[in-house]
């Protein structure tokens, strides 16, 4: 059994427009299928089958589209932001009473195809609040944003990375909902402050994973994972 994960769906989607003018991120497609079902199969294939979406803009289509999961062998859940949009961290905040004491927390636009039952293990061993995902990326498919060392993140910073950050914030994090706390359910903050903040008081594992991610939130990058996404399908069929 598995954690539930939290995937952030409620974006706006601006860098995609024209395409996200009339739908949400998660029902472009991509290899034939909305981008949201790739990621069903993918959590589906590594026993995550526990998902509560969290959605916003044109979130309605995304129910509509998905209902229950079952034809994909998941449950799926939504929770809705609301005016003012809250931010990522504030959405999983509103989402706490859905996901439990512990759950993984997913980008909307990330395809990542690391081992989730070694990321669970590692954070429940860890006996910290949360878990932070890293990929030595060395700037080649985005900016690095963390130094990690020996196991353990040593700097975390989006907007001023440093000469020592080789990796990169891979996008799959995972925590206890008590690194929430201190906070409302109309609080508006992103996951990256609650990041920073466990960092700052040793409360954030480390785990690095060796498989590349894959993101649609670019035009770039959403050519690069169909393009991906395709070839898989044709190396299964």
């Amino acid at each position: 059994m598995s954690l539930p994960v939290a995937i952030l769906a409620g974006g706006l989607a601006t860098r995609l427009r024209p395409i996200t003018e009339q739908i949400p991120k998660s029902l472009v497609d991509v290899a034939g299928r909305p981008f949201v079902v790739h990621q069903l199969e993918l959590l589906r294939r590594h026993a995550v089958t526990d998902i509560v979406l969290l959605v916003g803009y044109l979130g309605e289509m995304i129910r509509e589209e998905l209902e229950d999961g079952a034809r994909w062998g998941v449950r799926v859940r939504y929770v809705f932001d609301g005016p003012p949009l809250l931010g990522t961290g504030g959405a999983i905040r509103r989402a706490l009473p859905e996901l439990g004491d512990a759950f993984f927390v997913l980008y909307g636009d990330s395809y990542l195809g690391c081992d989730y039952a070694a990321v669970e293990q590692a954070f429940l061993a860890s006996g910290k609040r949360g878990l932070m995902t890293v990929y030595r990326n060395d700037d080649r498919w985005d900016r690095s944003n963390v130094e990690f060392a020996d196991g353990r993140i040593l700097r975390y910073d989006k907007e001023h990375p440093a000469a020592e950050t080789h990796y990169i914030d891979y996008g799959l994090g995972a925590f206890r909902s008590e690194a929430f706390s201190g906070r409302t359910g109309d609080d508006v903050f992103d996951l990256a402050a609650v990041y920073q903040e466990l960092l700052v008081h040793d409360d954030l594992a480390g785990f690095e994973v060796h498989e590349r991610f894959y993101e649609i939130g670019s035009p770039a990058g959403l050519a690069e994972t169909r393009a991906h996404l395709a070839a898989k399908r044709t190396s299964v069929s």
